[in-house]
């Protein structure tokens, strides 16, 4: 186990249907590779990253894991992967592992804490 790994956070993932646990745990590890210091915490239910004020989140459903941003309206998404109407937050919708596109998230998710500077 990853020592930055919060035992709530992984009691909660450990709920999952096997499927969508795969997927949320490779997440939650490009999560971890983005910055040494980012910190894991359940808020609204849910596995949520933090760096001078919030960063992104994973929400898991029955056939697919967000990995959402919370300022992710403010993000470039150069590649135009953000889904999302809302004010503020944007996610990107995970099906599969071969969804995952590592360089990617990690510079999105790179980019969102610059955001909180």
């Amino acid at each position: 186990m990853n020592p930055r790994e919060n035992i709530e956070v992984t009691k909660l993932i450990e709920t999952l249907p096997e499927p969508i646990q795969e997927i949320t745990n490779n997440l939650r590890e490009l999560v971890f590779k983005s910055s040494p210091e980012i910190i894991e915490e359940v808020k609204w239910s849910k596995p949520s990253y933090a760096q001078n004020g919030l960063v992104c989140y994973l929400a898991a459903a029955k056939k697919h894991v967000n990995l959402g941003f919370y300022r992710g309206s403010d993000l470039s998404d150069k590649e135009g992967v953000l889904q999302g109407t809302g004010k503020q937050m944007r996610h990107i919708q995970v099906k599969k592992l071969e969804d995952i596109k590592p360089d990617l998230f990690i510079s999105m998710i790179q980019e969102a804490i610059e955001l909180n500077q």
